[in-house]
């Protein structure tokens, strides 16, 4: 018997919650002892997606709603870190997004799956970007832990750095690399006055 679609919305919505809990685990291999939650990751990776869509001239909404979405499975796998992949057979984020997501309003769920499976196919060019911002997204994460002394970062800056697909991915990494995360804070020099 299924349930009121509106009562599975909201179950997904309570369930991506846990997101704002759940650590991503990968960073305790560097060190990190309270790394940020895989939520702080999605909004992050889901801003640096509709930047990077402006960049290469796609659909800013599609890219963001593809970031938001990537990583919403791990509400029931967690978040795999890359070492555990090696002896861990998971089932496709497609159908655990398909699980998650039943109960929904049938638009709801079409919407969802249909994100999911275009993320996880990587072949449009807004999964791309996509995927970029995800990688990006880490690259950038490994880059500010390591201002704040964490020294073992730089296989996450390497493997990030070397998925990259798109020009202003790279273009936007090379920058990361260049400048100290905290360098917003200093105004800009004034002119002058004469």
């Amino acid at each position: 018997m299924r349930t009121d679609p509106h009562a599975g919305a909201m179950s997904f919505i309570f369930e991506a919650g846990v997101l704002k809990r759940a650590a991503r685990t990968g960073w305790w291999f560097a060190g990190v002892k309270h790394p940020e939650s895989i939520a702080e990751h999605s909004f992050r990776t889901a801003l640096i997606g509709m930047m990077l869509a402006a960049m290469e001239g796609t659909d800013p909404g599609r890219v963001s709603m593809l970031c938001v979405l990537h990583d919403t499975q791990e509400t029931r796998i967690t978040d795999i870190p890359h070492i555990a992949k090696r002896y861990l057979t998971a089932v496709p984020n497609t159908a655990v997004t398909a699980d998650q997501v039943a109960d929904c309003p049938p638009a709801v769920a079409d919407v969802i799956n249909a994100a999911v499976a275009e993320y996880e196919a990587g072949e449009t060019l807004e999964a791309i970007v996509a995927r970029d911002a995800d990688k990006l997204e880490c690259l950038v994460q490994a880059v500010e832990y390591r201002h704040q002394g964490v020294a073992d970062v730089q296989r996450w800056i390497d493997s990030s750095r070397a998925a990259l697909k798109t020009a202003s991915a790279h273009r936007l990494a090379d920058a990361a690399l260049a400048r100290a995360p905290m360098a917003w804070l200093n105004p800009p020099a004034s002119p002058p006055v004469t």
